[in-house]
């Protein structure tokens, strides 16, 4: 086994590819404790007025707080990673020395490649389907004893539950997941042929199947032609397809859904002809172009602090610093550009890696051959 991985990575390889990760999780556990740090010093007044139980703080907030923003700056991370060791390593001459021996920078980026796929590997994984799940948590957390305002109810509901098949809500609190002034449309050939109403609805929380919903003092109105029949009761368990995260949109409830659940969501929502949710499109196609990135992010950093400088790592820290920097701020502006602008979401998301997928070809031309 040992003599198989030693002819697939050879010492070289294996030297490159640990430093390449013990950097880079390094790096993680500074800055993050850092950013502990500061969010405790600026949230501990709201801890205190809230009276948030130190377990609570600890592993409801602070144990979610660490992999999603770590997740979130993971492109910085690697940028800092890469630009820190190989800088070290130009500085020792270590890369002349191997360029020297005969391997060329090309082949110098094969275990760079290898541990970018690693960590891109991890954070998609982290990112679509372990870290929406701490997310719940931490914004539950935050609502609770951060005060941070969550839309909790909504008003004047109208949305298409199926097809010819449209659902009004006068009324809907998502605390207790009851709806008021109900009234349910079936459509046929443009013409109504059901109309529901019902004082109350009452979402079955604990039911083995969605969609199940409890109308208290309801009244049915079934139409053929000139006859009516009409159906009235207290009380009657249905389905109607539609779930409390169909009635209450928050800013951030995009990132409490897994990578299938956002793709469910968004397929269900474009059947219903709704028009909210470019948000959870962007939040989907970014999570698999951000951890692409780290590949270009990787080729980009490895090219500009390859090169001995005499001002040492300093001048490849802060180039590599501002492209980081500059690569989120593009993330952001993207995004806010196909939220309210119109832009597509696989555009939006993936215009960072385009242009600096550019850059990185231009930095891999200028590096040491």
């Amino acid at each position: 086994m040992k003599n198989l991985l030693a002819r697939i990575f050879p010492r070289l390889d294996r030297y490159i590819i640990s430093k390449f990760i013990g950097t880079y999780i390094y790096s993680i556990i500074l800055i993050i404790s850092i950013s502990i740090v500061f969010d405790f010093n600026e949230n501990l007044n709201k801890f205190a007025t809230y009276h948030a139980p130190w377990t609570a703080i600890v592993f409801d907030y602070y144990a979610n707080f660490v992999p999603y923003f770590a997740n979130l700056f993971s492109p910085l991370f690697v940028f800092i990673a890469v630009i820190f060791f190989t800088s070290k390593l130009a500085g020792n001459s270590e890369i002349i020395a191997m360029l020297s021996a005969g391997a060329s920078f090309k082949r110098l980026l094969r275990p760079y490649m290898f541990s970018a796929a690693i960590i891109a590997a991890v954070n998609f994984y982290l990112g679509a389907y372990v870290i929406p799940h701490g997310n719940v948590v931490r914004l539950n957390f935050e609502t609770q004893y951060k005060n941070k305002r969550r839309v909790t109810s909504a008003s004047n509901v109208q949305l298409q539950v199926a097809p010819n098949v449209i659902a009004y809500l006068q009324q809907y609190d998502n605390t207790t997941r009851r709806g008021y002034g109900f009234s349910l449309d079936h459509f046929e050939d443009k013409k109504l042929v059901s109309h529901m109403t019902a004082n109350v609805i009452q979402y079955d929380t604990i039911s083995d199947s969605r969609y199940h919903w409890k109308a208290l003092n309801y009244k049915i109105r079934t139409l053929k032609g000139l006859r009516e029949k009409i159906q009235t009761g207290t009380e009657i368990d249905t389905m109607i397809m539609m779930e409390p995260m169909d009635l209450i949109f928050n800013t951030d409830q995009q990132e409490t859904f897994t990578s299938p659940e956002l793709k469910r969501y968004i397929s269900k929502q474009q059947e219903r002809g709704s028009q909210n949710v470019i948000q959870y499109e962007v939040e989907y196609h970014k999570r698999i172009a951000t951890s692409f990135a780290s590949f270009i992010l990787t080729l980009i950093g490895a090219s500009l602090s390859a090169r001995k400088r005499k001002g040492g790592m300093g001048l490849s820290l802060g180039i590599g610093l501002a492209l980081s920097f500059s690569y989120i701020l593009l993330q952001t502006i993207s995004a806010t550009f196909a939220i309210n602008a119109g832009m597509p979401a696989l555009l939006a998301a993936w215009i960072p890696n385009m242009i600096f997928a550019v850059i990185a070809y231009f930095c891999y031309r200028l590096a040491p051959d």
